[in-house]
């Protein structure tokens, strides 16, 4: 499980605890190093840590990964890549986690649009609101936007702190093109100090 995790990037690896974050107490998920993360994943999981590592895996596209270590659903991972029609063949790898006392049913497997989407400009205005007036920092601290650019964008929208921030947010979207996702952002903001409502709308964007 530990193997899994290193080989992910950090930013994979984000958008991984992103996704445990109903699951996990956000307390303990939030600040947890990738060893963290695997004991609790085990101690609220156990018996079902492998399956879930690599329904999760598959979400963020890393299906490469369940294959390489032989994680629960590996052989349908490939059966799905070669196009193959038939069912997926008996689920492996369950003796790399201790304490596996048997196999479960399989999780449904994610359709493709599970994979994040680009935020769209009716998202970033709501997060806008929500910002208030420390969006500079958030610009220059988290989403690694240039002091300059952030002071033209208060000159083109004196008095108004919503679109200031909106068009900050905008200018980080167009630099990450299909990468600005919910996922992404919140990732930036996790450790920021923003209200802890513009996290919980960036988790109700991704359908979470």
């Amino acid at each position: 499980l530990l193997g899994v995790q290193q080989a992910l990037t950090e930013e994979q690896f984000q958008t991984l605890k992103f996704l445990l974050e109903e699951r996990l107490p956000l307390a303990q998920l939030r600040p947890a190093t990738r060893p963290e993360l695997c004991s609790l994943l085990l101690q609220r999981f156990p018996g079902r840590a492998l399956r879930l590592t690599a329904r999760l895996l598959r979400q963020i596209g890393r299906p490469d990964l369940v294959r390489l270590y032989r994680l629960p659903d590996a052989e349908e991972a490939i059966a799905e890549e070669k196009g193959n029609a038939d069912g997926p063949s008996a689920p492996a790898g369950c003796g790399e986690e201790a304490g596996c006392p048997s196999v479960p049913p399989p999780l449904a497997s994610p359709p493709p649009s599970a994979r994040p989407r680009r935020l769209t400009e009716n998202e970033l205005i709501q997060i806008a609101k929500k910002l208030g007036k420390e969006w500079q920092e958030v610009g220059i601290g988290c989403l690694g936007l240039e002091r300059s650019r952030l002071d033209q964008i208060r000159e083109d929208n004196p008095q108004n702190v919503v679109m200031q921030s909106f068009e900050m947010l905008r200018e980080w979207q167009q630099r990450q093109r299909q990468e600005a996702t919910a996922p992404r952002l919140h990732a930036c903001l996790a450790h920021a100090r923003v209200d802890p409502a513009v996290l919980d709308l960036l988790q109700s964007f991704q359908g979470l």
